[in-house]
Protein backbone atom coordinates (compact mmCIF):
# COMPACT_ATOMS: atom_id res chain seq x y z
CA UNK A 1 0.00 0.00 0.00
CA UNK A 2 1.38 3.52 -0.95
CA UNK A 3 1.17 5.81 1.98
CA UNK A 4 1.34 9.91 0.82
CA UNK A 5 3.67 11.68 3.77
CA UNK A 6 3.69 14.99 4.78
CA UNK A 7 5.83 17.16 2.86
CA UNK A 8 7.01 20.77 3.35
CA UNK A 9 8.19 22.58 0.64
CA UNK A 10 11.02 25.69 -0.11
CA UNK A 11 10.04 29.20 -0.72
CA UNK A 12 11.42 28.18 -4.41
CA UNK A 13 9.13 25.27 -4.73
CA UNK A 14 6.16 26.96 -3.52
CA UNK A 15 6.91 29.66 -5.78
CA UNK A 16 7.36 27.65 -8.48
CA UNK A 17 3.73 26.06 -7.91
CA UNK A 18 1.87 29.30 -7.67
CA UNK A 19 3.85 30.70 -11.02
CA UNK A 20 1.96 27.42 -12.50
CA UNK A 21 -1.11 27.64 -10.56
CA UNK A 22 -1.51 31.51 -12.02
CA UNK A 23 -1.46 29.96 -15.41
CA UNK A 24 -4.98 28.47 -14.72
CA UNK A 25 -6.92 30.33 -12.77
CA UNK A 26 -8.46 34.20 -12.97
CA UNK A 27 -5.85 36.78 -11.67
CA UNK A 28 -6.62 37.17 -7.47
CA UNK A 29 -7.87 33.88 -7.42
CA UNK A 30 -5.54 32.25 -5.65
CA UNK A 31 -5.18 35.54 -2.86
CA UNK A 32 -9.26 34.81 -2.58
CA UNK A 33 -8.83 30.89 -2.06
CA UNK A 34 -6.31 32.13 0.84
CA UNK A 35 -8.42 34.76 2.59
CA UNK A 36 -11.59 32.57 2.64
CA UNK A 37 -9.86 29.96 4.45
CA UNK A 38 -7.67 32.60 6.51
CA UNK A 39 -11.24 33.81 7.58
CA UNK A 40 -13.03 30.70 8.31
CA UNK A 41 -9.86 29.92 10.73
CA UNK A 42 -10.05 32.79 12.41
CA UNK A 43 -13.96 33.12 12.86
CA UNK A 44 -13.69 29.77 14.23
CA UNK A 45 -10.99 30.75 16.83
CA UNK A 46 -12.79 33.53 17.94
CA UNK A 47 -16.09 31.35 18.35
CA UNK A 48 -14.12 28.86 20.11
CA UNK A 49 -12.02 31.32 22.49
CA UNK A 50 -14.89 33.77 22.78
CA UNK A 51 -18.04 32.21 22.37
CA UNK A 52 -19.03 34.17 19.00
CA UNK A 53 -18.19 36.25 15.88
CA UNK A 54 -20.14 38.78 15.80
CA UNK A 55 -18.90 42.09 17.82
CA UNK A 56 -15.22 40.27 18.72
CA UNK A 57 -12.58 42.28 17.69
CA UNK A 58 -9.52 41.60 15.69
CA UNK A 59 -6.82 43.75 14.75
CA UNK A 60 -4.09 42.63 12.00
CA UNK A 61 -0.42 44.12 11.66
CA UNK A 62 0.15 44.50 7.66
CA UNK A 63 3.33 44.76 6.13
CA UNK A 64 3.94 44.47 2.24
CA UNK A 65 3.10 42.03 -0.30
CA UNK A 66 0.56 39.08 -0.34
CA UNK A 67 0.80 38.00 3.17
CA UNK A 68 -0.31 41.38 4.15
CA UNK A 69 -2.83 41.24 1.29
CA UNK A 70 -4.24 37.45 2.15
CA UNK A 71 -4.62 39.68 5.85
CA UNK A 72 -6.55 42.96 4.59
CA UNK A 73 -8.73 40.61 2.64
CA UNK A 74 -9.73 38.22 5.37
CA UNK A 75 -9.93 41.34 7.58
CA UNK A 76 -12.53 42.39 4.92
CA UNK A 77 -14.53 39.02 5.04
CA UNK A 78 -14.64 39.29 8.95
CA UNK A 79 -15.98 42.68 8.88
CA UNK A 80 -19.31 41.86 6.64
CA UNK A 81 -19.78 39.04 9.62
CA UNK A 82 -20.07 42.10 12.37
CA UNK A 83 -16.09 41.86 13.44
CA UNK A 84 -14.43 45.18 14.32
CA UNK A 85 -11.55 44.99 12.03
CA UNK A 86 -8.53 47.69 12.75
CA UNK A 87 -5.13 47.19 10.24
CA UNK A 88 -2.03 48.58 11.62
CA UNK A 89 -0.19 49.71 8.55
CA UNK A 90 3.56 49.28 8.68
CA UNK A 91 4.34 50.13 5.56
CA UNK A 92 1.30 52.35 4.37
CA UNK A 93 2.37 53.09 0.67
CA UNK A 94 3.37 49.40 -0.01
CA UNK A 95 0.40 47.78 1.62
CA UNK A 96 -1.80 45.81 -0.53
CA UNK A 97 -4.14 47.78 -2.54
CA UNK A 98 -6.98 46.16 -3.52
CA UNK A 99 -6.75 44.80 -0.02
CA UNK A 100 -7.11 48.09 1.39
CA UNK A 101 -9.49 49.18 -0.13
CA UNK A 102 -11.97 45.95 0.38
CA UNK A 103 -11.19 46.54 3.83
CA UNK A 104 -12.04 50.05 3.85
CA UNK A 105 -15.30 49.52 1.96
CA UNK A 106 -16.77 47.27 4.55
CA UNK A 107 -15.78 49.78 7.45
CA UNK A 108 -12.37 48.50 8.48
CA UNK A 109 -10.70 50.71 10.55
CA UNK A 110 -6.54 51.46 8.88
CA UNK A 111 -4.33 53.19 11.04
CA UNK A 112 -0.30 53.88 10.32
CA UNK A 113 1.81 52.21 12.65
CA UNK A 114 4.80 52.66 10.30
CA UNK A 115 7.00 55.28 12.16
CA UNK A 116 6.46 55.37 16.14
CA UNK A 117 9.14 53.49 18.57
CA UNK A 118 7.56 52.64 21.11
CA UNK A 119 4.33 52.42 18.98
CA UNK A 120 1.91 55.56 19.02
CA UNK A 121 -1.05 55.43 22.18
CA UNK A 122 -3.81 54.59 19.34
CA UNK A 123 -1.61 51.41 17.88
CA UNK A 124 -1.28 50.34 21.57
CA UNK A 125 -5.15 50.75 21.98
CA UNK A 126 -5.87 48.69 18.75
CA UNK A 127 -3.93 45.51 20.14
CA UNK A 128 -6.22 45.43 22.99
CA UNK A 129 -7.83 43.01 20.42
CA UNK A 130 -9.77 39.18 21.03
CA UNK A 131 -7.32 38.29 18.07
CA UNK A 132 -4.50 39.70 16.19
CA UNK A 133 -3.92 38.47 12.88
CA UNK A 134 0.35 38.78 11.73
CA UNK A 135 0.56 39.50 8.04
CA UNK A 136 4.08 41.20 8.47
CA UNK A 137 5.95 39.32 6.27
CA UNK A 138 5.63 36.22 3.76
CA UNK A 139 7.92 33.03 2.40
CA UNK A 140 10.36 35.76 1.10
CA UNK A 141 10.96 37.34 4.39
CA UNK A 142 14.65 36.96 5.77
CA UNK A 143 15.78 38.09 10.00
CA UNK A 144 14.10 39.46 12.09
CA UNK A 145 11.24 42.12 13.04
CA UNK A 146 12.43 45.63 12.41
CA UNK A 147 11.97 47.67 15.60
CA UNK A 148 8.69 48.73 14.91
CA UNK A 149 6.96 45.48 14.10
CA UNK A 150 9.06 43.99 17.11
CA UNK A 151 8.00 46.74 19.45
CA UNK A 152 4.23 45.80 17.99
CA UNK A 153 4.44 42.41 18.64
CA UNK A 154 5.80 42.61 21.97
CA UNK A 155 2.69 44.77 23.16
CA UNK A 156 0.44 42.11 21.60
CA UNK A 157 -1.18 40.00 24.69
CA UNK A 158 -4.16 38.80 22.62
CA UNK A 159 -3.49 34.82 20.68
CA UNK A 160 -1.87 36.00 17.28
CA UNK A 161 -2.55 34.06 14.27
CA UNK A 162 -0.06 33.92 12.05
CA UNK A 163 -0.75 34.32 8.21
CA UNK A 164 1.32 31.60 6.21
CA UNK A 165 4.58 31.78 8.72
CA UNK A 166 5.11 33.45 11.90
CA UNK A 167 7.16 36.81 10.77
CA UNK A 168 11.12 36.73 11.68
CA UNK A 169 11.23 33.45 11.77
CA UNK A 170 13.59 32.09 9.00
CA UNK A 171 11.24 29.92 6.32
CA UNK A 172 13.60 27.62 5.63
CA UNK A 173 15.27 26.77 8.52
CA UNK A 174 12.86 27.55 11.43
CA UNK A 175 15.77 29.73 13.04
CA UNK A 176 15.07 33.34 14.93
CA UNK A 177 17.91 35.29 16.07
CA UNK A 178 15.95 38.11 17.04
CA UNK A 179 12.43 39.57 17.90
CA UNK A 180 9.88 37.27 15.88
CA UNK A 181 6.34 36.40 16.50
CA UNK A 182 5.24 33.68 18.49
CA UNK A 183 1.20 32.22 17.06
CA UNK A 184 -1.19 30.28 18.66
CA UNK A 185 -2.45 28.89 14.88
CA UNK A 186 -0.61 29.35 11.92
CA UNK A 187 -2.28 29.46 9.10
CA UNK A 188 -0.72 27.96 5.98
CA UNK A 189 -1.27 28.42 2.10
CA UNK A 190 -1.12 25.44 -0.42
CA UNK A 191 1.88 23.99 0.68
CA UNK A 192 3.89 23.37 4.42
CA UNK A 193 6.73 25.10 4.19
CA UNK A 194 10.05 23.89 6.47
CA UNK A 195 9.65 26.12 9.41
CA UNK A 196 5.85 24.27 9.87
CA UNK A 197 7.90 21.36 11.13
CA UNK A 198 11.41 23.03 12.34
CA UNK A 199 9.64 25.87 14.74
CA UNK A 200 6.57 24.06 16.21
CA UNK A 201 7.07 26.40 19.36
CA UNK A 202 6.56 29.67 17.13
CA UNK A 203 3.74 28.12 15.52
CA UNK A 204 1.62 26.86 17.15
CA UNK A 205 -0.96 24.60 15.58
CA UNK A 206 -0.73 24.47 11.53
CA UNK A 207 -4.21 24.84 9.55
CA UNK A 208 -3.44 23.97 6.23
CA UNK A 209 -5.49 26.27 3.00
CA UNK A 210 -5.47 24.36 0.03
CA UNK A 211 -5.13 26.60 -3.00
CA UNK A 212 -4.81 24.77 -6.05
CA UNK A 213 -0.81 24.35 -6.03
CA UNK A 214 0.22 21.30 -7.80
CA UNK A 215 3.29 20.50 -5.85
CA UNK A 216 5.96 17.49 -6.46
CA UNK A 217 7.04 14.85 -4.46
CA UNK A 218 8.72 15.97 -1.65
CA UNK A 219 12.15 16.39 -0.56
CA UNK A 220 11.90 17.03 3.00
CA UNK A 221 8.74 15.01 4.86
CA UNK A 222 7.16 13.59 8.00
CA UNK A 223 5.97 10.18 7.85
CA UNK A 224 2.09 10.24 8.32
CA UNK A 225 0.53 8.04 11.37
CA UNK A 226 -1.46 5.68 8.95
CA UNK A 227 1.99 4.44 7.63
CA UNK A 228 3.64 3.95 10.90
CA UNK A 229 0.97 1.80 12.25
CA UNK A 230 0.34 -0.34 8.69
CA UNK A 231 4.24 -0.78 8.81
CA UNK A 232 4.74 -1.68 12.26
CA UNK A 233 5.82 -4.90 12.52
CA UNK A 234 3.40 -7.37 14.34
CA UNK A 235 3.38 -11.28 14.69
CA UNK A 236 1.99 -12.77 11.17
CA UNK A 237 0.13 -16.61 11.50
CA UNK A 238 3.79 -17.72 10.54
CA UNK A 239 6.34 -15.97 12.13
CA UNK A 240 8.04 -17.07 15.45
CA UNK A 241 10.37 -15.46 18.37
CA UNK A 242 13.27 -15.33 15.46
CA UNK A 243 11.31 -14.70 12.22
CA UNK A 244 10.26 -10.95 13.73
CA UNK A 245 13.98 -10.24 14.09
CA UNK A 246 16.77 -10.82 17.38
CA UNK A 247 17.91 -7.34 18.64
CA UNK A 248 21.45 -7.19 19.65
CA UNK A 249 22.06 -4.69 22.52
CA UNK A 250 25.40 -3.40 24.21
CA UNK A 251 24.85 -0.68 26.55
CA UNK A 252 25.35 0.11 29.99
CA UNK A 253 28.13 -0.57 32.84
CA UNK A 254 28.82 -0.50 36.40
CA UNK A 255 28.00 2.74 36.41
CA UNK A 256 24.83 3.47 34.57
CA UNK A 257 22.80 0.21 34.51
CA UNK A 258 19.70 1.86 34.03
CA UNK A 259 21.19 2.82 30.93
CA UNK A 260 20.57 -1.25 29.70
CA UNK A 261 17.66 -1.34 31.28
CA UNK A 262 16.11 1.53 29.46
CA UNK A 263 17.67 0.83 25.86
CA UNK A 264 16.31 -3.18 26.43
CA UNK A 265 12.99 -2.10 27.52
CA UNK A 266 12.82 -0.06 24.38
CA UNK A 267 13.41 -3.20 21.89
CA UNK A 268 11.24 -5.47 24.02
CA UNK A 269 8.70 -3.27 23.89
CA UNK A 270 8.73 -2.46 20.14
CA UNK A 271 8.30 -5.66 18.33
CA UNK A 272 7.72 -9.80 19.32
CA UNK A 273 11.20 -10.92 18.25
CA UNK A 274 13.99 -11.47 20.55
CA UNK A 275 16.29 -9.39 22.39
CA UNK A 276 19.58 -10.36 23.20
CA UNK A 277 21.84 -8.49 25.97
CA UNK A 278 25.52 -8.32 25.74
CA UNK A 279 26.72 -6.29 28.65
CA UNK A 280 27.67 -6.29 32.79
CA UNK A 281 24.32 -5.20 33.24
CA UNK A 282 23.02 -8.65 33.07
CA UNK A 283 21.64 -8.45 36.67
CA UNK A 284 19.39 -5.47 36.07
CA UNK A 285 18.15 -6.52 32.88
CA UNK A 286 17.19 -9.70 33.54
CA UNK A 287 14.99 -8.36 36.90
CA UNK A 288 13.10 -6.60 34.68
CA UNK A 289 12.88 -8.26 31.43
CA UNK A 290 13.06 -12.08 32.31
CA UNK A 291 12.36 -12.53 28.56
CA UNK A 292 15.79 -11.60 27.66
CA UNK A 293 18.87 -13.71 26.48
CA UNK A 294 21.62 -12.08 28.54
CA UNK A 295 25.45 -12.57 27.94
CA UNK A 296 28.35 -10.50 28.50
CA UNK A 297 29.98 -9.65 25.24
CA UNK A 298 29.00 -9.64 21.42
CA UNK A 299 30.76 -12.44 20.58
CA UNK A 300 29.15 -14.84 22.79
CA UNK A 301 25.49 -13.22 22.71
CA UNK A 302 24.23 -15.62 19.35
CA UNK A 303 22.74 -14.34 15.87
CA UNK A 304 21.00 -11.45 16.02
CA UNK A 305 19.83 -9.04 12.64
CA UNK A 306 21.15 -5.54 14.20
CA UNK A 307 22.98 -3.76 17.09
CA UNK A 308 22.33 -0.95 19.30
CA UNK A 309 25.48 0.03 20.69
CA UNK A 310 26.32 2.84 23.43
CA UNK A 311 23.87 4.03 26.26
CA UNK A 312 25.74 3.79 29.73
CA UNK A 313 28.31 1.66 28.03
CA UNK A 314 31.63 3.48 28.34
CA UNK A 315 34.20 5.00 26.57
CA UNK A 316 37.56 2.94 27.22
CA UNK A 317 39.65 0.81 24.90
CA UNK A 318 37.26 -2.02 25.90
CA UNK A 319 34.33 -0.22 24.65
CA UNK A 320 35.99 1.23 22.11
CA UNK A 321 36.93 -2.45 21.10
CA UNK A 322 33.08 -3.71 21.24
CA UNK A 323 32.08 -1.30 18.97
CA UNK A 324 34.99 -1.85 16.49
CA UNK A 325 33.26 -5.56 16.65
CA UNK A 326 29.75 -4.49 16.28
CA UNK A 327 30.85 -1.90 13.16
CA UNK A 328 32.91 -4.96 11.49
CA UNK A 329 29.36 -7.13 10.86
CA UNK A 330 27.38 -6.91 8.18
CA UNK A 331 24.11 -5.89 10.22
CA UNK A 332 22.48 -3.02 11.02
CA UNK A 333 23.93 -1.17 13.87
CA UNK A 334 22.53 2.10 15.57
CA UNK A 335 25.04 3.92 17.12
CA UNK A 336 24.12 5.99 20.49
CA UNK A 337 25.20 7.77 23.38
CA UNK A 338 28.94 6.89 24.51
CA UNK A 339 29.93 5.09 21.61
CA UNK A 340 29.34 8.25 19.62
CA UNK A 341 31.79 9.64 21.66
CA UNK A 342 34.26 6.94 20.61
CA UNK A 343 33.47 7.99 16.94
CA UNK A 344 34.37 11.64 17.27
CA UNK A 345 37.84 10.61 18.61
CA UNK A 346 38.34 7.41 15.78
CA UNK A 347 36.17 7.99 13.14
CA UNK A 348 38.18 4.56 11.20
CA UNK A 349 35.54 2.10 12.42
CA UNK A 350 33.17 3.66 9.88
CA UNK A 351 35.49 3.10 7.22
CA UNK A 352 34.54 1.17 4.49
CA UNK A 353 30.87 -0.04 6.06
CA UNK A 354 28.47 -0.93 3.93
CA UNK A 355 26.04 -1.67 6.04
CA UNK A 356 23.16 0.50 7.28
CA UNK A 357 24.10 2.21 10.05
CA UNK A 358 22.10 5.35 12.54
CA UNK A 359 24.12 7.75 14.51
CA UNK A 360 21.74 9.24 16.96
CA UNK A 361 23.38 12.43 18.18
CA UNK A 362 22.17 15.88 20.32
CA UNK A 363 23.41 18.39 19.40
CA UNK A 364 26.83 18.58 21.51
CA UNK A 365 27.29 14.93 20.07
CA UNK A 366 26.92 16.41 16.56
CA UNK A 367 29.76 18.82 17.35
CA UNK A 368 32.12 16.82 18.53
CA UNK A 369 31.14 14.32 15.70
CA UNK A 370 32.13 16.93 13.42
CA UNK A 371 33.86 19.45 15.10
CA UNK A 372 31.27 22.11 13.84
CA UNK A 373 27.91 23.38 15.95
CA UNK A 374 25.16 22.28 14.64
CA UNK A 375 24.18 26.62 13.60
CA UNK A 376 20.87 27.33 12.21
CA UNK A 377 19.90 25.07 10.02
CA UNK A 378 19.75 21.89 10.99
CA UNK A 379 18.29 20.12 7.97
CA UNK A 380 21.69 20.96 6.05
CA UNK A 381 23.91 19.76 8.65
CA UNK A 382 22.32 16.36 9.00
CA UNK A 383 22.41 16.13 5.43
CA UNK A 384 25.98 16.88 5.25
CA UNK A 385 27.09 14.51 7.87
CA UNK A 386 25.05 11.39 6.86
CA UNK A 387 26.09 11.91 2.87
CA UNK A 388 29.67 12.39 4.24
CA UNK A 389 29.91 9.72 6.74
CA UNK A 390 27.32 7.43 4.05
CA UNK A 391 24.88 6.91 7.68
CA UNK A 392 21.29 7.76 8.65
CA UNK A 393 21.56 10.52 10.93
CA UNK A 394 19.13 10.96 13.44
CA UNK A 395 19.41 14.10 15.29
CA UNK A 396 17.54 14.68 17.86
CA UNK A 397 14.75 17.74 19.04
CA UNK A 398 11.64 18.70 19.56
CA UNK A 399 11.60 18.65 15.61
CA UNK A 400 14.08 15.52 15.29
CA UNK A 401 15.62 15.23 11.42
CA UNK A 402 16.11 12.17 10.12
CA UNK A 403 18.89 12.46 7.05
CA UNK A 404 19.85 9.60 4.88
CA UNK A 405 23.06 9.38 2.70
CA UNK A 406 20.98 9.82 -0.58
CA UNK A 407 19.71 12.90 0.83
CA UNK A 408 16.41 11.98 1.96
CA UNK A 409 14.98 13.66 4.85
CA UNK A 410 12.30 12.99 7.23
CA UNK A 411 11.34 15.37 10.60
CA UNK A 412 9.35 14.26 13.43
CA UNK A 413 7.78 17.27 15.07
CA UNK A 414 6.93 16.00 18.28
CA UNK A 415 4.37 18.25 19.73
CA UNK A 416 6.12 18.81 22.69
CA UNK A 417 9.66 18.47 24.45
CA UNK A 418 8.56 16.27 27.40
CA UNK A 419 10.94 13.29 26.12
CA UNK A 420 13.67 15.67 26.82
CA UNK A 421 14.77 13.93 29.68
CA UNK A 422 17.65 11.40 31.21
CA UNK A 423 17.64 7.87 29.90
CA UNK A 424 14.77 8.84 26.99
CA UNK A 425 17.37 8.86 24.30
CA UNK A 426 18.43 4.84 25.57
CA UNK A 427 14.60 3.59 25.02
CA UNK A 428 14.63 5.54 21.28
CA UNK A 429 18.16 3.59 20.56
CA UNK A 430 16.45 0.44 21.30
CA UNK A 431 12.99 0.76 19.27
CA UNK A 432 14.97 1.51 16.15
CA UNK A 433 17.26 -1.15 16.67
CA UNK A 434 14.14 -3.69 17.04
CA UNK A 435 12.66 -1.86 13.75
CA UNK A 436 16.05 -2.69 11.72
CA UNK A 437 16.11 -6.30 13.15
CA UNK A 438 12.55 -6.93 11.50
CA UNK A 439 13.82 -5.57 8.34
CA UNK A 440 12.99 -2.37 7.71
CA UNK A 441 15.02 0.53 6.25
CA UNK A 442 17.28 2.60 8.44
CA UNK A 443 15.50 6.05 7.45
CA UNK A 444 12.22 4.81 8.12
CA UNK A 445 12.83 2.45 11.13
CA UNK A 446 14.52 6.04 12.84
CA UNK A 447 11.46 8.18 11.89
CA UNK A 448 9.39 5.70 12.61
CA UNK A 449 10.72 4.81 16.48
CA UNK A 450 10.87 8.54 16.82
CA UNK A 451 7.27 9.15 16.34
CA UNK A 452 6.88 6.66 18.63
CA UNK A 453 8.65 7.61 20.87
CA UNK A 454 7.50 10.78 21.25
CA UNK A 455 3.74 9.86 20.94
CA UNK A 456 4.84 7.72 24.18
CA UNK A 457 6.34 10.89 26.13
CA UNK A 458 2.83 12.77 24.96
CA UNK A 459 0.85 10.25 26.58
CA UNK A 460 3.03 9.97 29.39
CA UNK A 461 2.60 13.21 30.36
CA UNK A 462 -1.02 13.69 29.84
CA UNK A 463 -1.32 10.57 31.56
CA UNK A 464 -3.59 9.38 28.50
CA UNK A 465 -3.82 6.56 26.80
CA UNK A 466 -6.15 6.14 24.74
CA UNK A 467 -5.55 3.89 21.79
CA UNK A 468 -9.20 3.52 20.86
CA UNK A 469 -10.07 6.91 20.07
CA UNK A 470 -6.45 8.40 18.91
CA UNK A 471 -5.34 12.43 18.72
CA UNK A 472 -2.57 12.61 16.93
CA UNK A 473 -0.45 14.88 18.14
CA UNK A 474 -1.48 13.87 21.79
CA UNK A 475 -1.03 17.56 22.67
CA UNK A 476 0.54 18.06 26.18
CA UNK A 477 0.46 21.92 26.56
CA UNK A 478 -2.21 21.81 29.18
CA UNK A 479 -2.25 22.19 32.56
CA UNK A 480 -2.85 18.68 33.30
CA UNK A 481 0.32 17.86 31.89
CA UNK A 482 3.02 17.48 34.21
CA UNK A 483 7.10 16.49 33.87
CA UNK A 484 8.05 12.91 33.11
CA UNK A 485 11.15 10.58 33.42
CA UNK A 486 12.29 7.86 31.37
CA UNK A 487 10.41 5.00 33.13
CA UNK A 488 6.60 6.36 32.36
CA UNK A 489 7.47 7.36 28.48
CA UNK A 490 8.85 3.65 28.46
CA UNK A 491 5.52 2.23 29.69
CA UNK A 492 3.67 4.42 27.93
CA UNK A 493 5.67 3.13 24.24
CA UNK A 494 3.07 0.34 23.88
CA UNK A 495 -0.11 2.37 23.93
CA UNK A 496 1.99 4.89 21.31
CA UNK A 497 2.50 1.99 19.19
CA UNK A 498 -1.35 0.92 19.53
CA UNK A 499 -2.56 4.37 19.01
CA UNK A 500 -0.56 4.73 16.00
CA UNK A 501 -1.20 1.46 14.84
CA UNK A 502 -5.01 2.40 15.36
CA UNK A 503 -4.37 4.83 12.81
CA UNK A 504 -4.11 2.63 9.73
CA UNK A 505 -6.61 1.40 7.12
CA UNK A 506 -8.25 -1.52 7.95
CA UNK A 507 -8.20 -4.58 5.00
CA UNK A 508 -10.27 -7.83 4.88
Amino acid sequence: MAFSRRGYYSADQVRAAEAELFTRVADGVPMRRAAHGLATVVARELAERTGGVAGRRVTLLVGSGDNGGDALWAGAALRRRGVAVTALLLQPKRAHAAGLAALRRVGGRVLNASCAVPPHPASIAALDADLVLDGIVGISGRGSLRPVAAALVAAVRAPIIAVDLPSGVDPETGAADGPAVRAAVTVAFGARKPVHALAGPRCGRIELIEIGLRLPEPEFAALEPAEIGSRWPVPGAHDDKYSQGATGVVAGSARFPGAAVLCVGGAVAATSGLVRYAGTGADAVLARFPEVVATEDPASAGRVQSWVIGPGAGTDAAAAERLRTVLGTDLPVVVDADALTILAADHAPLRGRAAPTVLTPHAGEFARLTGDPVGADRVAAARDLARSWNVTVLLKGRATIVAAPDGTVLVNEAGGSWAATAGAGDILAGVIGALLAAGHDPTWAAAAAARAHSLAANLAATATAAPSAPTLPVPATSPAAAPISATPLLEHLRPAIATLRATAPTTR
